[in-house]
């Protein structure tokens, strides 16, 4: 199983470039609007690699203090939400505005945690003199060092980059789980109000989780476990947060960021959608976000007792939730209520087909007999006139099944033939709710 990447989270007061240097670091500007809570006005989190280090980079975004508000409670509070789960922590400065009293306070609140904490003055031009010169004054801070970074014009960012590298811990390519799990981890995610505590709390037969019909009711993940037929399940209760307050978008943020942790930690994720609703944006982000961690996907549309069942036909029900969640039509869809127990029973028989194909193994010889067969009556196309060859496929890993497949040219074979291979793949074999990884490598070693 992948191990959870190290979380470097950027703070600091309103509009000292936190989202620039987040931009600046991840490598491309982001400008993305989305359906998610707390993912409105900028993205709270990109996996980004340094060199060898991979590493989750959290954007805790701008908080707009109202103009008499002299409250820097408020600030704490996002601060907090921000570092509760980072390993490192990089406070930002606005070297043209100088030290103001929300540095002061952010610093002295830092410096009673025990994270690692990168101290950046920003806006500095390295040409400018006074500019150099008027970073001194954020020793009055009480740091012993900071740096002076310009994210707009990228200066000092590669130093900044590689501090941040030497400070985390853990390193090189996730790892990949080699051996049986005795338990199987099992991540319930979904919209607040959707029904995750009450799915479990059906499942484990008691009460053990608070369940409620206000929103947000969960406030962490839960772990609960479950023994079946001599086998152990631990089911993920994912935080469900909506408080109506002022820093309504930095603690949604974390919601959705508690959601990823859980989804890292599991081997298969239930995505719980209102039945009544159908699947929405949020729902589609959220399944996203289960495929790009290569975890095994399964799909509960929850509170289907209240569907009428004489006018529902539930195989164009599990086309239509497909087509809304693009790109993971790979998934099981389950039909339940949680509430009242109707078909949760069935869900283990899933999770058990699920977790097999997740973990499915296919010999080398089958794959290559297979990868020849489908290119003599499918080859890849020409790439700048030149032929494309796939000498050879074997599966390294599994669980995720990931195949590495030889080749002449790498970059030269399109996305649509990738994608093609994957749906062979998935003819050839059985991997509903699994998600696959190609690498293709050529004769450099180059893998794409």
């Amino acid at each position: 199983m992948n191990g959870q990447k190290p979380i470097v989270a950027i703070v600091g007061r309103p509009n000292v470039g936190k989202s620039t240097l987040f931009n600046r670091i991840i490598g491309w500007n982001k400008t993305i609007v989305e359906d998610i809570p707390g993912v409105t006005r900028d993205r709270v989190y990109e996996d980004t690699r340094w060199k060898e280090k991979e590493f989750t980079l959290v954007d805790t975004g701008g908080l707009s203090l109202g103009e008499d508000d002299q409250d820097y409670s408020l600030i704490k509070e996002q601060i907090d939400v921000a570092i509760s789960e980072a390993e490192l922590v990089v406070m930002l400065f606005d070297g043209r505005d100088g030290v103001l009293p929300q540095d002061s306070e952010i610093v002295r609140y830092l410096r009673k945690t025990e994270k690692k904490v990168i101290y950046a003055v920003n806006k500095i031009d390295h040409g400018n003199i006074k500019q150099i010169l008027k970073t001194y004054e954020f020793y009055g801070t009480g740091t012993d060092d900071f740096m002076a970074i310009s994210a707009l014009h990228n200066q000092n960012i590669y130093e900044l980059v590689e501090q941040i590298a030497s400070c985390i811990e853990t390193s090189g390519q996730p790892e990949e789980e080699s051996e049986e799990s005795e338990e199987t981890r099992i991540a319930v995610i979904g919209k607040p109000n959707v029904g995750k505590s009450t799915l479990v709390n059906r499942i484990l037969g008691e009460q053990r989780l608070i369940t409620s019909s206000t929103p947000g009711t969960t406030r962490d993940s839960i772990d609960s476990v479950y023994e079946k037929d001599g086998k152990k399940y631990v089911f993920i209760d994912t935080a469900g947060i909506r408080r109506k307050s002022r820093i309504d978008a930095a603690v949604e943020k974390h919601s959705v960021f508690r959601a990823i942790r859980s989804i890292e930690r599991a081997h298969i994720v239930l995505l719980m959608i209102d039945g009544q609703e159908g699947p929405t944006h949020h729902d589609s982000r959220l399944a996203e976000l289960v495929k790009g961690r290569n975890r095994a996907l399964i799909i509960l549309l929850n509170k289907w007792d209240l569907a009428p069942e004489d006018i529902v036909d539930p195989e164009e029900v599990e086309e239509v939730t497909k087509e809304k969640l693009i790109g993971v039509d790979y998934a099981p869809v389950l039909m339940i209520s949680a509430l009242t127990g109707k078909k949760v029973g069935r869900i283990f028989d899933v999770v058990e087909r699920v977790e097999s194909n997740f973990k499915r193994k296919i010999s080398t010889g089958k794959l290559n007999r297979f990868l020849e067969d489908l290119t003599k009556r499918h080859p890849p196309p020409v790439y700048r006139r030149k032929e494309i060859k796939l000498f050879y496929i074997s599966q390294p890993f599994n669980a995720p099944p990931t195949f590495t497949i030889f080749t002449n040219s790498a970059k030269g074979i399109p996305e649509n033939y990738r994608r093609f291979l994957e749906k062979k793949l998935r003819e050839y074999a059985d991997f509903e709710g699994s998600p696959l990884k190609l690498l293709f490598r050529d004769r450099e070693g180059k893998e794409v």
